[in-house]
């Protein structure tokens, strides 16, 4: 005999991405979704691995090859097809991971994975057939300047010198980034667009959010 947990059909993700500072989490908490932070899966700061700024800055966090996306989507997929997963927990001060913990989905058919690496993932998601939706939040590159700025300094991420460093090149660059973004297959739009078609993916159901 089929149990009732064993019928129900597994969780779809909406992959929200965006510049550093373009809202993401305070709009993914909106939703009242449960929320994967991707940003709990960058490497460690004493991973050879990580990739390094040509001006001999340090670490480029900003890369892609900075996270570990195949962790990532593995916590996804987990969630998905079980409703629940151990995540890292990272301290972005210290670049380091500093333990796990427990994500539950509590039933709900959907769920938000956010950050800066989302859209990387997008074509991996789709794939495994759990994809939703994949969005990219964008807006005035200088409001983006300003509010990371505010966020990163008043959260002590990093030295203030860096993050200014930081956040000036990343002003530079946030159109190319959209662009990329959406190459990747995220859909570039402003926060009420997001939120109307995440209001979308969750009142269409399981299946029916599952398609692309």
């Amino acid at each position: 005999m089929t149990s009732h947990a064993s019928a129900r059909p597994p969780a779809r993700v909406v992959l929200l991405t965006g510049p550093s500072g373009s809202g993401k989490t305070s709009l993914a908490a909106l939703t009242g979704l449960p929320v994967l932070n991707l940003d709990d899966f960058y490497k460690e700061g004493t991973d050879p691995s990580l990739p390094q700024l040509p001006d001999g800055g340090g670490a480029d966090w900003d890369s892609p090859l900075s996270w570990d996306a195949a962790a990532a989507v593995a916590a996804i997929e987990e969630l998905c097809r079980t409703g629940r997963t151990e995540v890292p927990v990272y301290d972005i001060a210290a670049s380091a991971r500093t333990g796990a913990a427990a994500l539950a989905l509590d039933g709900a058919p959907l769920f938000i994975a956010e950050g800066i690496f989302a859209a990387d993932i997008v074509a991996r998601c789709r794939a495994a057939g759990v994809l939703a939706d994949a969005l990219c939040l964008r807006g005035r590159p200088t409001t983006t300047f300003r509010r990371r700025l505010v966020r990163d300094l008043r959260e002590g991420r990093k030295p203030a010198g860096y993050l200014v460093r930081r956040g000036l090149r990343l002003l530079r660059g946030e159109r190319t980034l959209v662009a990329r973004h959406t190459a990747l297959g995220a859909h570039p739009c402003a926060k009420p667009e997001a939120l109307a078609r995440i209001a979308a993916a969750r009142a269409a159901g399981p299946v029916a959010a599952g398609r692309s």
